[in-house]
């Protein structure tokens, strides 16, 4: 064998123990959250901490007086009641979060979602999703508290400057396309939504949009007489979590003690707020998402014609905290919008003990006791 076979040899050899080392390589960044000796220790790739930056406002925010939007201009349901000095300071900094600042002059700045010569027109169905997405963004601010705390969310969390959100998904499946195997339902197929596992690609639909229960873990070490959950959901499940955990840019002890993942009372307080995200994300995509599939076009749906849906990087893009925790609303008051009356009310998280007030707006959520594993 001459020297290049050697060399081309020992280069698939060290390409083939990359590959299986089943790492993301790069620096790390190891933080002790838990007690000595417990493997409480937050693991965060150093070199995925990008810095979010947030734009400035565009001018000083106005007072909330004089006459209201929904008085001066035509068409304003939803942003009738602030002023109209406060309504053009959002209309601005909408056009530096969302619209396209080049090409086409029909399409950027104010004409991405209106008719320069009709503004009140609602031809265009990008204004139609706007006025969607700012009731969305509303509802985020006033009644999921309890996953976005005090801190909210703008358009920004999500555009960060883009007509389309950078991380978007769509219900995909694992058909045959010709395959000799048949269905390998979704899995060998790594992408970046699952953090190129192997496992299926698709946790979103059953999870992210609808309500199929995360319980996984068993209580004993063997098979027992009472079925659990299939193979098929446990692999789903930590599709999941490899996504949150990626998203995120942490490692399962972010939120659970690898003692019993199930259990909620060594759990840490991360896991009660990501049991919230998962309900508003839900409640997003199923509320405020589909329901538009109408309106969107073709090329903003997905291969079975559901409009694209949000799911943990949309808005956390690397970060636990969106944007490092900084809080817009401050500066745009408008959208933290106010509780309404019939509008979804996060339920309390099962073993946690604050399942005994529930409150009776979340009676569709299940009435069971928290079964092991329940994310």
């Amino acid at each position: 064998m001459n020297g290049s076979s050697y060399i081309l040899r020992a280069v698939m050899i060290g390409g083939t123990a990359i590959t299986l080392a089943g790492c993301e390589l790069g620096p790390k960044k190891v933080e002790q959250t838990g007690f000595r000796g417990t493997g409480g220790a937050q693991i965060t790739a150093a070199n995925r901490l990008i810095a979010q930056p947030i734009p400035a406002p565009p001018f000083e925010l106005p007072a909330d007086g004089g006459p209201t939007a929904g008085e001066t201009y035509q068409n304003v349901p939803v942003l009738k009641n602030i002023s109209t000095e406060r309504f053009n300071y959002l209309m601005a900094a909408m056009n530096t979060w969302i619209a396209p600042t080049e090409g086409d002059p029909n399409k950027v700045g104010c004409n991405y979602c209106h008719n320069p010569e009709n503004m009140a027109s609602d031809e265009k169905y990008t204004k139609v999703v706007a006025r969607r997405m700012l009731q969305m963004t509303q509802n985020i601010n006033a009644n999921w508290s309890s996953h976005v705390q005090g801190t909210g969310v703008t358009c920004w969390t999500c555009h960060r400057g883009n007509a389309v959100p950078k991380f978007k998904w769509a219900t995909v499946d694992g058909a045959p396309s010709g395959r000799l195997m048949g269905n390998k339902l979704g899995q060998n197929t790594p992408v970046p939504a699952t953090a190129f596992a192997s496992l299926p690609y698709d946790a979103f639909t059953p999870y992210l949009l609808n309500a199929q229960n995360i319980r996984v873990q068993a209580a004993v070490p063997l098979p027992g007489g009472a079925p659990g959950a299939s193979i098929k959901h446990t692999e789903q499940t930590y599709s999941l979590m490899n996504h949150m955990s990626s998203a995120l840019n942490v490692n399962c002890t972010f939120c659970h003690n690898t003692d019993s993942f199930s259990s909620w009372s060594n759990s840490r307080p991360q896991r009660a707020v990501a049991w919230y995200g998962i309900r508003m994300v839900r409640d997003t995509n199923a509320a405020y998402i589909n329901p538009l599939a109408s309106v969107f076009p073709d090329n903003r749906k997905g291969p079975h014609g559901d409009p694209y849906k949000v799911n943990c990087s949309t808005c956390h893009q690397g970060l636990n905290k969106p944007l490092g925790g900084v809080s817009m609303l401050k500066d745009y008051p408008m959208l933290a919008g106010a509780i309404v009356a019939g509008a979804p009310v996060a339920p309390a998280v099962p073993g946690t003990g604050a399942e005994k007030a529930k409150p009776a707006a979340a009676a569709a959520e299940p009435a069971e006791s928290a079964p092991v594993g329940t994310k």
